[in-house]
C-alpha cells in the first residue's frame, strides 16, 4: 500500500474543507478493499451537531457507492502535529472493517505515522458485540 498516495489526496481534500467556524481544516483518504479511494473535507453548520468530519464525508461517499470494506484511512490536519479521527469518526472507521485497519497520521506526504485501529480506538464496540 502506498501511504503516501493516500497523504497527497486527503493534502488535496483538505483544501476544499468548509471550515468558517473552526478555521481547522482536516481532509481524508480512504482506501476500500476494492482498491478504490475516495477522499473527503470536514464540512461545518452553524448549528455545530450538523458538521461533519473529512473522514465520515470520504466513508460515506465510498459506502453510496457500493464499497463494503475499508483497508485504510490518511487523516491530515494541522500540518504542524497529527490529527486524529474524533470519536465518532473512529466507530464509523470500526463499522466497515477490522481492528488491523490502518490509520495514517499526516502532517505531509514525508512525515506521518502508521497505526492499527485498535491502537487508535482501544475496547471497540462492533458489530461482533451485537452478535453475542
Amino acid at each position: 500500500m502506498n501511504y503516501k498516495e493516500l497523504i497527497k489526496i486527503a493534502l488535496e481534500y483538505r483544501e476544499r474543507a468548509y471550515i468558517p467556524y473552526s478555521n481547522f481544516k482536516v481532509g481524508a483518504a480512504v482506501l476500500f478493499d476494492s482498491g478504490n479511494i475516495y477522499g473527503g473535507c470536514n464540512i461545518e453548520n452553524a448549528s455545530f451537531g450538523a458538521t461533519n468530519c473529512a473522514e465520515r464525508t470520504a466513508i460515506f461517499k465510498g459506502i453510496s457507492e457500493g464499497e463494503k470494506e475499508i483497508k485504510a484511512v490518511a487523516v491530515v490536519g494541522d500540518l504542524n502535529t497529527y490529527t486524529y479521527p474524533c470519536g465518532i469518526c473512529r466507530q464509523v472507521i470500526a463499522e466497515f472493517g477490522n481492528m488491523d485497519i490502518k490509520v495514517i497520521l499526516a502532517k505531509n506526504e514525508n512525515d506521518y505515522i502508521v497505526k492499527d485501529l485498535s491502537e487508535v480506538l482501544p475496547g471497540a464496540f462492533t458489530k461482533e458485540d451485537l452478535n453475542k
